[in-house]
């Protein structure tokens, strides 16, 4: 039976995973976050600082870093991860190709590849993942963004983006190339059709109405209570829900650095001639003037 440990960032509402199996050491670590201050452009160490003091309290062999998509609202510690732990693979949904055509054009980026080499490993949709003792099932679920991906180990599934809490719904799909069509089937048809006693483990906890933080829950609690989306909702007013709560939503707060670097897998930008690297920040009026 699989262990799981959770790493909770307060700052971005995110939920670190490290999977292992007890007998074998054997272990996976889920979405890791790399601390990142707006106001100053700083990265600090403080989420990985903690992630790795526990992958110190054992002999762990990190196999892999998974990321659920190429996240908007945190950044990526996958770098930070292989430095320390080289002989664990990046791996991500083969889909980022679509995701980093689309932001290398916002951001002008002219030398990106997009082509997804930043990656070590692009999965496809089926595909199973062997990390040593620990057997890992991809399955795609697009709708957040054209990338997003769960995982079933054992029992349990990481859903990232496209489930959380039953109280908190599901994730916003009007990021370029998001899709509330395509999230309804990826709920109701890939994930709703898992076994009822599965264990979800979400992506992100905002903490609705000022609970205490929660990550997991069960497909049929899901099926029964997601605010958004239940076995009875249709397709139809799934979408037109979907797409006009979308529209209130004001854009994460680390959308920007978050995106530039997680589509480059965590690699800083190339620096320039002064040694520093930098974001590119777009500009637009929501009004004339």
């Amino acid at each position: 039976m699989i262990e799981i440990q959770h790493f909770f960032d307060k700052a971005t509402f995110t939920l670190t995973y490290v999977v292992w199996d007890p007998n074998t050491l054997d272990a996976v670590i889920f979405d890791p976050v790399l601390d990142y201050d707006p106001a100053s452009s700083s990265l600090t160490l403080e989420s990985f600082k903690k992630l790795d003091e526990f992958l110190k309290s054992k002999p762990f062999k990190v196999h892999y870093i998974l990321e659920t998509h190429a996240h908007a609202d945190h950044i990526s510690s996958s770098q930070v991860i292989k430095k320390f732990y080289p002989k664990s693979t990046l791996a991500i949904n083969e889909r980022i190709r679509e995701v980093q055509a689309t932001f290398s054009t916002l951001f002008d980026l002219h030398d990106f590849s997009t082509d997804g080499k930043q990656f070590d490993l692009l999965l496809k949709d089926g595909d199973v993942i062997q990390a040593g003792s620990l057997k890992l099932k991809v399955v795609f679920t697009p709708g957040h963004t054209p990338a997003c991906t769960s995982f079933i180990v054992e029992d349990a599934v990481f859903t990232g983006d496209t489930l959380f809490m039953p109280d908190y719904g599901v994730g916003r799909c009007d990021f370029p190339q998001g899709s509330a069509d395509e999230l309804y089937t990826s709920v109701m048809n890939r994930l709703y059709t898992l076994p009822e006693k599965t264990r979800v483990f979400t992506g992100h906890d905002y903490q609705p109405n000022g609970r205490v933080m929660k990550f997991q829950s069960t497909i049929e609690e899901q099926k029964a209570s997601n605010i958004h989306i239940n076995s009875q909702t249709n397709r139809e007013e799934f979408v037109k829900f979907r797409t006009e709560r979308d529209k209130t939503l004001n854009a994460p707060k680390l959308l920007l650095p978050s995106i530039q670097l997680n589509i480059n897998a965590g690699h800083l930008p190339k620096a320039h001639s002064n040694g520093k690297s930098y974001l590119a920040i777009p500009i637009s009026f929501k009004e004339a003037f």
